[in-house]
């Protein structure tokens, strides 16, 4: 005989019932991801994907879920006014939001829209099961590392100084402990050029010399996290490739936070390494080229396109290059293309800490 809910408390209750769900992500790998990752939930029943503004309005009115997990970044989207208006009309789902951005100015305003949850994109699987299960149950979700940023919102909101590309490079090396003459030859520039870069550098930081610069950079290191991004007036710039005798690694995602983050986790593994970054596939294939990488770490999910069809335009520019995938949500069909395009394995975000870091990097150089 059923139960109903007078035979049972009000939040078992609602968690026996199956749950309806729409997943909103214009890659149609990271769908599959999460589905993956959430479909063996008891009482979870995906109903659909969709990929831009308009479709998710109209698999709203047509499915009726009851919790929508979306990334608010698709075309024909707009954010903070769509959800506003979905909050307005489905007064009753539940959203969480699955994105890889941590601005916290742009997390409040989601949160002040409506939206249940705020889940980072390269959070543990487990994390993301577990958000997934607290917004349903009706409870509030935030990735913890934003949870510092939304607690201590005056310390974020400092204003850094706005450096070019250009000065980004040169404060990069000076933290590196290069003298003038080898930051000139490293960037391709004339000692004068770095002279008076740097002289503007010290004014912008209001510091008097390069131990002090050198010290800033260390306590503010997000100044120099933009290697690799494209600007406009820079795209004809040219990186020197690493002498003969120096390895290089090219490190592709469109996160700033985690290419940063491997960025320094490969600068500890491998210190002699020179290390080059890129946001989307354009930049990945134009500096493989270039330098062409001895090793390449490129996330599944790219702004552009999927990291799948990266991996197979680096192995072209580049053929030598050893290239691991790197995915938030390993799928046995993921690894099976990957290594299809010339990928060497396909390795879980949760899993690249620095002892496997350490393993890939002597696989490579041994």
């Amino acid at each position: 005989m059923a139960v109903g809910r007078e035979g049972m408390g009000w939040h078992n209750w609602l968690m026996g019932l199956s749950t309806r769900v729409l997943l909103a992500d214009d890659h149609a790998v990271v769908r599959a991801g999460i589905r993956n990752a959430i479909e063996d939930l008891p009482h979870i029943m995906i109903v659909g994907e969709v990929g831009s503004g308009p479709e998710l309005m109209e698999g709203l009115a047509m499915l009726s879920p009851d919790l929508l997990l979306i990334d608010v970044t698709m075309p024909a989207f707009e954010p903070i006014s769509t959800i506003r208006r979905i909050r307005g009309l489905y007064p009753k789902l539940r959203i969480l939001v699955v994105s890889a951005y941590d601005d916290d100015v742009y997390v409040q305003g989601l949160l002040s829209v409506g939206v249940n949850g705020y889940h980072l994109k390269d959070q543990p699987l487990r994390d993301l099961r577990l958000a997934v299960e607290r917004v349903r149950a009706g409870e509030r979700w935030i990735s913890s590392p934003l949870l510092d940023k939304l607690l201590q919102p005056t310390a974020q909101t400092a204003v850094s100084p706005h450096l070019s590309q250009r000065q980004k490079d040169i404060l990069r090396q000076l933290a590196e402990g290069l003298d003038n003459r080898a930051i000139a030859q490293r960037l391709n520039l004339s000692v004068k050029t770095i002279e008076n870069h740097l002289t503007r550098l010290y004014r912008q930081l209001d510091v008097q010399s390069r131990l002090e610069a050198a010290h800033y950079v260390q306590t503010h290191p997000e100044l120099i996290a933009h290697q690799g991004e494209v600007y406009e007036a820079e795209k004809t710039a040219v990186f020197p490739p690493p002498p003969a005798t120096q390895t290089a690694i090219l490190v592709v995602d469109d996160n700033q936070r985690y290419r940063t983050q491997l960025r320094r986790m490969l600068g500890r593994v491998h210190p002699q390494a020179m290390i080059y970054e890129a946001p989307n596939t354009a930049e990945a294939v134009r500096l493989s080229g270039q330098v062409l990488p001895d090793l390449a770490c490129v996330d599944v999910v790219l702004a552009d396109e999927d990291g799948i069809h990266c991996t197979r335009r680096i192995k072209h520019a580049s053929p030598a290059s050893r290239i691991i995938l790197i995915s938030a949500y390993p799928d046995r069909e993921f690894h099976r293309r990957g290594l299809d395009a010339g990928a060497t394995a396909l390795v879980d975000k949760k899993d690249l800490d620095a002892a496997a870091l350490q393993q890939i990097v002597e696989d490579t150089f041994r």
